[in-house]
């Protein structure tokens, strides 16, 4: 090779977004010697494959994935990771840009151990959004049990007395409240934004009464509640009761495949409801499962024969027809639901212990768009143009898609940003 082709010493490239797509690009384009910074708004890697309790097409748990990927990345230098932090502007050209990046104080240095002493002593509890508000956690929180990195975090809603109490039993001198906000630019060549998808907001769908009733929740809420280190250290019960559920409905394509909330369909939903099946009847042999669909999507043999199996099980119905309204009945925290069969023409109602929305995948660039020289779909996916190069989009900012469509596609995205170095 000549000198015109190798790659320039000080080409480095940026990945946004620490989910399980940017983890695959930064490590690909890592071991290949390339610098690469890591930016990560939460205060933890893993996206939302950490909130999984397993994953396809192995079903494995996400300690499986995400822990050789930690172990990469702890074994290679050409990796900076920068957690509570986010992208404010992207400027320049391919080849050469400027990235200014705000990064949020964590209150905690290198020099905690995880011993877990500053929350046995904080009093101050806040949401855990991890488990999406079903249960508190304390105001120094590991973000989750699988956090990497292995840090404390300090929330500022924490009050004068209790920032006493943890510096005090802190024996490493872990903790520092003089932290403050910052903001830096870092120069590179190329940069992948894997900043992934939002579950779709269910409040927003007036007619299945996300929101109002306890006992409807989404599919990302049931994923918390089968994960042992979920809010009910796995077992799957009824909100409003913690009773265990005789008969649970799924109503797929919630607010999916629908012109008044998203108007495609997130690819994921299907084979999440029949995964979410297994999940139950594991916990409850004798249980009755209504899974209401519009279109059944289980693309690919595995995923096929994943359906057909589900089909066997004489407690699992299909019933292709979309939930039109659903109600609380008085006295029991029960749902009524109302769907219509499409196949016989019926109309349909049933009363069920519970009733999970298989919500959509909205790209979190809808919601919150990096201020970049990028191109979105009208739906805030971003489009690439690699004849343009420089800016990517991998995984599910990209396209909705499952966890092995993202890699292999964080994977293209690595080697296109190599590319934009190289030329």
């Amino acid at each position: 090779m000549t000198t015109e082709n190798s790659a320039p010493v000080s080409g480095s490239i940026m990945v946004v977004g620490g989910g399980i797509s940017g983890l695959t690009t930064a490590l690909e384009a890592a071991e290949v010697g390339y610098e690469v910074f890591l930016i990560e708004k939460e205060a933890s890697l893993g996206g939302r494959v950490s909130q999984l309790k397993h994953y396809f097409p192995k079903l494995c748990p996400p300690t499986c994935g995400l822990e050789i990927n930690y172990r990469r990345l702890k074994d290679n230098k050409n990796i900076k990771v920068y957690t509570l932090s986010e992208v404010q502007n992207v400027g320049g050209r391919p080849g050469d840009y400027t990235v200014t990046v705000k990064t949020s104080p964590r209150y905690v240095n290198s020099n905690c151990t995880c011993c877990g002493e500053c929350a046995n002593v904080c009093e101050t509890e806040i949401s855990n959004e991890f488990n999406f508000g079903m249960d508190r956690r304390k105001a120094a929180y590991l973000p989750h049990n699988m956090a990497y990195p292995q840090r404390y975090v300090m929330d500022p809603a924490m009050g004068t007395e209790d920032r006493e109490k943890v510096k005090e039993a802190c024996k490493y001198n872990a903790i520092d409240f003089s932290m403050e906000e910052s903001t830096f630019d870092l120069k590179v060549g190329a940069v992948v934004f894997a900043t992934g998808w939002q579950p779709y907001d269910a409040t927003r769908i007036d007619n299945l009464g996300f929101g109002r009733y306890q006992n409807i929740i989404t599919n990302m809420m049931l994923e918390r509640l089968a994960s042992s280190n979920g809010p009910t250290e796995g077992k799957i019960i009824r909100p409003s009761d913690d009773k265990a559920p005789e008969t649970i409905a799924f109503a797929q394509c919630a607010g999916s495949r629908d012109e008044n909330h998203l108007p495609y369909c997130s690819y994921i939903c299907c084979m999440a409801s029949l995964k979410h099946a297994t999940y139950i009847r594991e916990q409850y042999p004798d249980a009755k499962i209504y899974i209401y669909y519009i279109d059944l999507r289980t693309p690919g043999r595995k995923y096929e024969n994943f359906y057909a199996k589900l089909k066997e099980d004489e407690n699992v119905f299909f019933v292709k027809g979309k939930v039109a309204e659903v109600s609380e009945e008085s006295g029991t925290g029960n749902i009524n639901l109302v769907a219509e069969d499409t196949i016989s023409g019926d109309k349909i109602r049933q009363t069920v212990d519970m009733l999970v929305l298989a919500t959509g995948m909205q790209p979190t660039c809808a919601i919150d768009k990096p201020t970049a020289d990028l191109t979105f779909d009208e739906e805030g996916f971003i489009i690439n143009d690699f004849s343009k190069g420089g800016l990517f989009a991998a995984g599910c900012a990209n396209k909705p898609a499952d966890v092995v469509t993202s890699n292999q596609n964080a994977t293209g995205m690595a080697l296109k940003a190599i590319q934009t170095l190289r030329r």
